[in-house]
């Protein structure tokens, strides 16, 4: 191996007491080239065959992606301990529920732009490839600022916890009304544009002069939304492993199986009612995790004279734990205040006939 630091090597030294990836930078290479091939694939595939995917191509796609996500951390348990296995789950699982928060926004995404459903897989797809070029490069910046402030573990604990409790508030409010970024609205400004779909294509030439499409648009939305949430999923990752490989990883495998799931949840999700404040408890705990962290790694002088502070931090086996309990309670709670108000309805609905 040659002496260049991977961003594995750069922050490896925070902990003694968590095992560290000693990754080779070919590692890196190979998982970024499989997962290319991979989007590649698909990206083609789809631009030939736009349709609605039918429910066994979904379940088998999402089979398979669950499948290797499940098999890598296995092989991870066998090759580099349980410690690091199970960060992988928890930030496995973390960011896939709050990938899941983003269909609300892509759905509502699909529905402002009036996007066919057989070029709705296409969007997601593009959208998807950008979400994850722009969470690499945040991955990249979190190793970075973690490598050399450890201060920084304050600013992503206060940054969840409100986050949590901006998310919790805002899961009690009915707007459910896609409003552009101001990205968005320069980009419309920008681009001279057609109302009218071309099939995927992202733009055209009518009468000599280029013109965007609504594809464009809807591709930009998807990809720059996604970015906003990432601020939030990057940090409380962060707050669960230390190894940007397991970050990177865990994000690939949540996002590349998020175009199955809002096919597969688009009614399921309406019967979420209580997914917000079930992430938002989730952001909190981590949010919590993180500034035991940094109390413990303490190094600002005007905290305990700079020195690190005796506080208990909490185990990974906890996190992982706590993580399925909450989603699994959300998950009850939301399905069983569905029904109950389902039946509520067709109550009322009778009484009121008779």
């Amino acid at each position: 191996m040659s002496g260049r630091q991977t961003p594995v090597h750069m922050i490896s030294t925070l902990t003694t007491a968590t095992p560290a990836l000693n990754l080779p930078t070919w590692a890196w290479w190979l998982t970024i080239g499989v997962a290319i091939a991979v989007l590649t694939f698909d990206v083609i595939w789809i631009a030939r065959n736009p349709h609605r995917p039918s429910t066994k191509e979904l379940w088998l796609a999402l089979s398979l992606y669950i499948g290797a996500a499940i098999a890598f951390g296995i092989v991870m348990w066998i090759t580099e301990g349980g410690q690091l296995a199970g960060e992988f789950f928890a930030g496995w699982l973390t960011e896939y529920s709050l990938s899941v928060d983003n269909l609300f926004i892509f759905l509502l995404i699909m529905a402002k732009f009036a996007v066919p459903e057989r070029y709705q897989q296409y969007a997601l797809m593009i959208g998807i490839i950008i979400a994850i070029v722009l969470r690499g490069f945040f991955i990249w910046v979190g190793a970075a600022a973690i490598n050399n402030f450890s201060w920084v573990f304050y600013i992503f604990g206060a940054f969840l916890i409100y986050t949590a409790i901006k998310l919790a508030r805002e899961g009690e409010s009915d707007d459910e009304e896609f409003e552009e970024n101001a990205f968005m609205k320069a980009m419309e400004r920008v681009f001279p544009a057609t109302n009218q779909f071309h099939g995927t294509k992202s733009f055209i030439k009518e009468n000599g002069k280029r013109l965007a499409t609504p594809m464009f648009f809807v591709i930009l939305a998807l990809g720059t939304t996604d970015l906003l949430f990432a601020l939030d999923s990057i940090p409380a990752i962060y707050g669960l492993t230390r190894e940007p490989y397991i970050v990177l990883v865990a994000n690939l495998f949540a996002l590349m199986g998020l175009r199955q799931l809002y096919f597969l949840l688009g009614g399921l999700l309406q019967k979420l009612v209580y997914l917000s404040i079930g992430l938002s408890v989730l952001l909190a705990f981590i949010g919590v995790k993180l500034l035991l962290h940094a109390l413990h790694e303490n190094e600002l002088p005007f905290i305990n004279g700079g020195e690190h502070v005796n506080v208990p931090e909490i185990p990974i086996a906890v996190s992982l734990g706590a993580i399925v309990v909450i989603l699994g309670v959300t998950t009850i709670a939301s399905l069983w205040k569905s029904k109950r108000d389902a039946k509520a309805m067709v109550a009322g609905s009778d009484s009121t006939s008779d």
